[in-house]
């Protein structure tokens, strides 16, 4: 796919992995419609990107708002080709001690949210006469557990899951759907762990430049998921010398 002048969805752009997506499509000249709670963060994010870069205050939990915004912002001659579902959430701890307001939040945003935006413009990638792309940003936690992990887990493993059946479902509509699993990336994503971000971590401008080559490959050629980790996870200090 080339780049230039295509519309792309990004959940989760107003930090970390998705403004770095949102940042890499704007500097190959796509139009990039970046959905986020916080309106403060993507107003920052716009003043960075310009001009091609769209602020979308929007839960995407919430159906009815991404079901109105969808509606109300495309049609079948002013679509998506690209989606990217980076958008999520996640909180650690015991199963008999985390409260379920983190798994109904973790199930709200990582999968449902999810859903609820891909639903609304997979008709409109159907109609298309060009190709599209689908990409889910899973978890190397969506192919193996993590000590209490149990409910970030479950949604990774599902964003997997969902990956899996829709490149199946959608490929002879010339719809693309990748999933990526990236470890552990140099955000503050995962501070409510007790596990401290540094540099030996993947970093997000790298994994945006991977996706951006993904999405760039030839049409007949689909990569249905990678799975991407730092060579070596440990924090530089602990490094052997």
């Amino acid at each position: 796919m080339i780049l230039e002048n295509q519309i792309a969805i990004v959940t989760g752009a107003s930090s970390g992995l998705g403004f770095a997506i949102s940042s890499a499509l704007v500097q190959k000249g796509a139009v990039v419609f970046g959905v986020a709670r916080n309106a403060e963060a993507l107003e920052e994010v716009k003043q960075k990107l310009g001009k091609n870069f769209y602020s979308v205050q929007l839960n995407i939990a919430n159906r009815d708002a991404v079901l109105n915004w969808i509606n109300n912002t495309f049609s079948n001659d002013k679509h998506p080709s690209i989606l990217i579902n980076n958008a999520g959430v996640g909180s650690f701890g015991k199963i008999d001690e985390a409260p379920a307001s983190d798994w109904l939040n973790m199930i709200n945003t990582n999968l449902n949210g999810m859903y609820f935006v891909t639903s609304a413009i997979v008709p409109f990638m159907k109609i298309s006469t060009t190709h599209s792309h689908i990409i889910n940003i899973g978890s190397i936690l969506g192919t193996m557990g993590r000590h209490e992990g149990a409910a970030y887990c479950t949604t990774k493993y599902g964003v997997n899951g969902f990956s899996d059946a829709l490149f199946k479902e959608l490929r002879s509509f010339n719809i693309k759907v990748t999933c990526i699993n990236p470890g552990s990336i140099d955000t503050g994503f995962f501070n409510n762990s007790g596990i401290k971000s540094h540099h030996n971590m993947l970093q997000p401008e790298d994994l945006a430049k991977t996706i951006i080559h993904v999405l760039e490959t030839p049409d007949n050629m689909l990569i249905n998921e990678i799975t991407i980790r730092p060579l070596n996870p440990k924090e530089p200090t602990h490094m052997e010398k």
